[in-house]
């Protein structure tokens, strides 16, 4: 999901005076919006169902990580071998 430069970036005034409008933007857009003060990015604000499906996707990460360590480490087995034993 790309952020667009032109319309996600916006400084907390403008997120003061304009609250709904950024809101919308970000659920319409499904992009998260980049918060500044005082010119330099500060917090970043999104869709909460879009927070939750990267949450979801970064949990799953975790949980795959020690999988992927140990085939790349070469400690696999034969699915015939491991289905006999299950």
């Amino acid at each position: 999901m790309a952020i667009s430069l032109a319309e996600d970036i916006r400084s907390v005034t403008d997120l003061k005076r304009n609250t709904k409008e950024i809101l919308n933007h970000a659920h319409s857009t499904g992009r998260p919006i980049v918060l500044t003060v005082n010119g330099r990015a500060d917090s970043v604000l999104m869709d909460v169902a879009v927070y939750e499906k990267q949450l979801r996707a970064a949990n799953l990460s975790r949980l795959l990580a020690p999988a992927e360590e140990e085939v790349t480490a070469g400690k696999t087995r034969p699915m015939k071998e491991f289905l006999k034993e299950f």
